[in-house]
């Protein structure tokens, strides 16, 4: 009489593309590349100082999240390793876009 093996709940491992993780960091930094320029110019436009500003930077950055996890939909784990590296990841290098548009536009338009 034989006894069958009980099949612990061990999950899958999950394999991922390291091409495809390296094209979905491009992509990423591009759009946050792109949306710290754009984000940066409104600010500039609209007047904001100090806090004001970078708060706007932090919404900016929120919502970028908020679009790439709805464009990943409820699957998000197929294109990125963590939900944290996209929200992080090039927070500084964004930043730094974010400052330099945003007293470059200021100062073109509420300066001159």
């Amino acid at each position: 009489m034989s006894v069958p093996l009980k099949k612990e709940n061990v999950p899958e491992p999950i394999a991922y593309s390291e091409a495809a993780l390296r094209n979905n960091a491009n992509v990423l930094e591009y759009c946050r590349t792109s949306m710290s320029a754009l984000s940066g110019s409104t600010a500039g436009v609209l007047g904001l100082t100090a806090l004001n500003g970078f708060a706007f930077y932090m919404f900016s950055v929120v919502i970028l999240w908020v679009m790439f996890m709805i464009k990943a939909g409820p699957n998000w784990q197929k294109y990125y390793v963590s939900r944290q590296s996209l929200l992080t990841h090039g927070f500084l290098g964004g930043l730094c876009t974010y400052v330099l548009f945003w007293t470059f536009i200021y100062g073109m338009v509420h300066v001159y």
